[in-house]
């Protein structure tokens, strides 16, 4: 009772801490990273905690504060996910991407020297521009 009162009467006092010295108080960029890795569940929540700084129980107060409690269920894990495309079929993919990007750097650059010789906006239509012009574009174009 003479506690509520001397609240009452000083609310500025601050509450006296037994016990530890404080509260720690983590970078929110360090909370989110740990959040993140419970979640992912690349590895386990210990292996988070360890490699945080953390314990266990802190990771998953931050969880909860961020996400919510509601939130657990999707971190269980899933067997289902699909199988992994064997290496063939990236590295042709990875080809085929290759091709496209070459083909995209080098239309952007005949729009843009396109744009340097018409002196015109990044709207230069390619296919308005005379055979002459193109073949100019070409030999100043860098391969």
């Amino acid at each position: 009772m003479l506690t509520a009162w001397v609240r009452e009467a000083f609310p500025e006092t601050k509450k006296a801490l037994v016990g530890r010295s404080g509260r720690v108080i983590y970078p929110e960029a360090l909370r989110q990273a740990g959040v993140i890795g419970l979640c992912n569940r690349q590895e386990s929540a210990q292996d988070v905690a360890d490699r945080l700084g953390v314990c266990r129980p802190t990771l998953y107060n931050w969880k909860n504060q961020l996400l919510g409690r509601e939130a657990s269920s999707s971190m269980k894990r899933r067997n289902n996910s699909p199988p992994v495309p064997e290496r063939e079929e990236l590295e042709r993919q990875l080809e085929y991407l290759q091709r496209d990007i070459r083909q995209l750097q080098l239309e952007h650059d005949l729009l843009k020297k396109a744009n340097e010789l018409l002196k015109k906006g990044l709207g230069v239509d390619l296919q308005r521009l005379t055979n002459r012009e193109k073949t100019l574009l070409v030999g100043l174009a860098p391969l």
